[in-house]
């Protein structure tokens, strides 16, 4: 199995493994429908958060497509969880991956999934030697859109109604960059919004 380098640190932020004291905190925001509505998803119950944070806990290998890592990120001297970060093994031969994020609504506007997100994508370029990284967002969330554009990502797609998320036709944006375009913390020390 791949090991990262955990924990990571940044200014204000500790990235780390999830443990099994986590379930609460992952289900706080979790469950919350006004987080599951940009997931494209329905929000989880508690049985499913528990059975979602055994999963994590362990890991995968990042070898084949469709592995992922996910990691628990707290503020740095704390130790509940306000988010997470997820990059997910797209294809292992092309060495694309996915990353995610996902925060609860109380820490929202802090900067938090910005910062957490950069040193996440840092580990992929570095550690993981990821190729090119994308992001894949309902277009409705422009917290994301700034996360990603943030980043130094570039929109590469708009898919027009492409999910039927309950009763609305979900739109997607896909976000991307290149590993030779990353430039992680340097030119990066814009104003977290």
């Amino acid at each position: 199995m791949f090991r990262l380098s955990l924990p990571v640190v940044t200014d204000r932020l500790t990235l780390r493994r999830f443990t099994p004291d986590d379930l609460d905190a992952l289900h706080a925001y979790q469950s919350l429908p006004g987080v599951a509505r940009y997931l494209f998803r329905a929000p989880l119950t508690r049985d499913q958060c528990a059975r979602s944070l055994t999963r994590r806990a362990a890991g995968t290998a990042w070898a084949e497509d469709g592995d992922d890592l996910v990691v628990a990120v707290c503020e740095t001297g704390g130790t509940t969880v306000v988010g997470e970060i997820v990059l997910k093994l797209a294809s292992a031969r092309a060495r694309q991956a996915e990353i995610g994020w996902v925060f609860h609504p109380a820490y929202g506007g802090r900067g938090y999934a910005t910062e957490a997100a950069r040193a996440a994508a840092s580990l992929a370029f570095t550690e993981l030697k990821v190729h090119r990284l994308f992001a894949r967002l309902d277009v409705l969330n422009s917290g994301s859109v700034r996360v990603c554009e943030r980043l130094g990502m570039r929109r590469e797609a708009h898919f027009v109604e492409n999910d039927l998320d309950g009763e609305r036709w979900a739109g997607e944006y896909v976000y991307a960059t290149l590993a030779h375009e990353w430039k992680g913390d340097r030119d990066r020390r814009e104003p977290l919004r």
